[in-house]
C-alpha cells in the first residue's frame, strides 16, 4: 500500500466519506419521497414552479433546481456502479424530478413504474404513514396487486 501512496488514514477517511454520503443520500432521498404528494406522477398533477413569485426569483429558482437535479442524476449514476453504496436509481429519479426537459414525465413514469422501485417507494411511504403513490389513475395498492397477479 505504501508504494501506491495509500495510507491507513486515507483508507479510513475514504470509508468514512463513503458511509457519510450513503447515509446522507439515503436520508435525503427518503425525506423527499415521503413528502411528495401521492399523485405526483400522474399526468393531471400540476408542475408549475413558483408561478406566484417574481419572474427574476422564478428564473433563479429554476436554474438552482435544475443544477441540483443534474448533481443528483450524476450522484445517482455513480451510486448505481458496483461497490458504491447508495440508492442509485432513486437518486436518479429525484434528480430527474428536479430537471426540466421534454419527455420528463414519460421518463419519471418509466422509472417509478418499475416494480422494485415502485414497491420500495411505497414501502418507505407506508413506514411514515403516507398513502401509496398513484400511477395512471390506480392506487399503489391496486398496482401492487396487478403486478403480483402477473
Amino acid at each position: 500500500m505504501a508504494s501506491w501512496g495509500i495510507t491507513w488514514r486515507g483508507v479510513l477517511l475514504g470509508a468514512l466519506l463513503m458511509v457519510v454520503t450513503f447515509v446522507g443520500s439515503l436520508g435525503i432521498v427518503s425525506f423527499l419521497l415521503v413528502k411528495i404528494p401521492p399523485t405526483y406522477f400522474q399526468e393531471s398533477h400540476p408542475r408549475d414552479f413558483w408561478v406566484e413569485r417574481h419572474r427574476a426569483v422564478r428564473i433563479v429558482g429554476t436554474v438552482a433546481k435544475n443544477l441540483a437535479g443534474v448533481v443528483l442524476v450524476i450522484l445517482g449514476i455513480l451510486m448505481s456502479l458496483p461497490l458504491v453504496p447508495g440508492q442509485g436509481v432513486l437518486t436518479i429519479l429525484l434528480g430527474v424530478m428536479l430537471l426540466d426537459f421534454p419527455g420528463k414525465r414519460r421518463l419519471e413514469h418509466k422509472i417509478v413504474s418499475q416494480p422494485r422501485v415502485f414497491g420500495s417507494i411505497n414501502r418507505l411511504r407506508a413506514r411514515f404513514d403516507k398513502p401509496p403513490l398513484v400511477l395512471d389513475g390506480k392506487s399503489g395498492d391496486e398496482q401492487e396487486q396487478e403486478k403480483s397477479d402477473e
